[in-house]
């Protein structure tokens, strides 16, 4: 027997921060949650695989086009006809769903309640799947403590959208604990919510599969769903089945090293390290990469303030390398200048002065108010998508300078003080 487990497809999830690059991959970016979900489909369909369960977020929320519900009822209706039941449970993000509501599915897609746990069962291979659905977005209730004992002999799997009281970085719904899910006495948990794979025990199974598709550069690297053989004496083998075709990476250039003394020389490192992430990555999945130069370097000062400008010139490295599955989503600057304060300070010259008035200018409470006199104006008429994916905007919305000169401070120091 073999399963697929899937969680968190978020099917034409809008991928943040994407205006604010007129260069940015757009008609690939706008499909890659469907081409994920559709190579899954491909895949359950060359395994030949006995059904397959999404353990919850199969839509984004409030997302209203039903054009996302006729997408999903086509590849269902492809598995429909390779004989595949489809297990679905809807978490939180499907609470908030008309498509949840209101669209008819095809028959081999079985969906798990919202009033109280219910099962499954497959009779030809003696499984029973045990799940319950989120009714609200928000759900707080222990889940998992509803859930019936199991079915004895047979194959159980329980089907929970959970936090499991952990993973700061998303919400805690459907709290419960390892024990608890042990305890049940099923042979394999497949849960949903987090989006990180994570095989958290053996015995018996606790798989997030994480999900399917990055959408952004904090869900970086591989990404996909989890195939499962067992019979009746178990469950077998857990293996992950990549299905993503677009891959976040964040890919750090060490501007210590000696050939990294001006901004063409970074540019340079940048492309190396560009080569040997395309050599590491399979063909046909797409990169988009942010960008991180990191180090004491000579070339501080020329950096400072060129992120743009510097973003151009490696976004030109990369395609002359011909690197034309690769896109740079974003350069960030983090080095630091060799030239530390203390011998800023002895210069006793104005960039000596301009160190002393950039010391004291965080406590300066007048000064930080009128400087956001003047930037809040400028801040108001930026697109809110833009102040969002641009902390340092986000943060003189917020009246917080404080953090922005200290970061702003070594880098200037440095750029004046640069030979000329």
């Amino acid at each position: 027997m073999k399963f697929i487990h899937a969680a968190d497809i978020h099917l034409d999830s809008p991928l943040a921060g994407l205006a604010a690059y007129k260069d940015a991959p757009a008609d690939l970016l706008r499909t890659v949650t469907r081409d994920a979900f559709t190579k899954l489909v491909d895949e359950a369909i060359e395994e030949a695989v006995d059904f397959m369960v999404i353990a919850g977020d199969l839509y984004d929320g409030s997302w209203k086009d039903y054009n996302t519900g006729h997408f999903f009822c086509r590849e269902m209706g492809r598995l429909n006809k390779a004989d595949i039941p489809v297990y679905l449970l809807f978490g939180n993000h499907d609470a908030d769903s008309e498509m949840t509501k209101k669209l008819a599915l095809p028959p081999n897609v079985h969906q798990f309640e919202s009033r109280k746990a219910n099962t499954f069962r497959i009779e030809n291979l003696k499984v029973a799947l045990h799940g319950r659905s989120y009714k609200e977005a928000a759900t707080v209730e222990n889940l998992a403590a509803s859930y019936p004992a199991p079915v004895a002999g047979w194959t159980n799997i329980g089907v929970l959208h959970t936090a499991l009281g952990g993973y700061a970085a998303h919400a805690n719904y459907a709290p419960c604990s390892l024990a608890e899910l042990t305890a049940k006495g099923y042979d394999y948990w497949a849960l949903g919510h987090v989006h990180e794979h994570a095989i958290l025990q053996k015995a018996p199974w606790v798989v997030f599969p994480g999900n399917l598709q990055g959408r952004h550069i904090r869900e970086t690297g591989e990404r996909g769903a989890m195939l499962v053989t067992a019979d009746e004496s178990g469950i077998h083998s857990v293996e992950r089945l990549l299905v993503d075709v677009l891959r976040w990476h964040v890919v750090d250039v060490d501007a210590d090293a000696s050939e990294a003394g001006s901004l063409q020389e970074v540019v340079r490192l940048a492309g190396r390290a560009f080569e040997q992430l395309i050599v590491e990555t399979p063909d046909k999945i797409y990169l988009s990469v942010r960008v991180c130069i990191k180090g004491k370097t000579a070339a501080h000062g020329e950096l400072f303030g060129l992120e743009s400008q510097l973003r151009e010139e490696i976004l030109g490295q990369a395609a002359s390398l011909g690197l034309d599955r690769l896109w740079v989503e974003k350069v960030r600057i983090e080095t630091e200048p060799i030239t530390d304060t203390a011998h800023i300070v002895a210069r006793s010259d104005a960039i000596a002065d301009l160190q002393g008035f950039l010391d004291a200018a965080p406590e300066d409470a007048a000064l930080l108010e009128s400087l956001l006199e003047d930037l809040r104006p400028l801040v108001d008429k930026a697109p809110f998508e833009l102040i969002q994916s641009v902390p340092e905007l986000d943060a003189i919305r917020s009246g917080n300078l404080t953090g922005i000169i200290k970061s702003v401070t070594p880098g200037l120091l440095a750029y004046l003080a640069k030979p000329n």
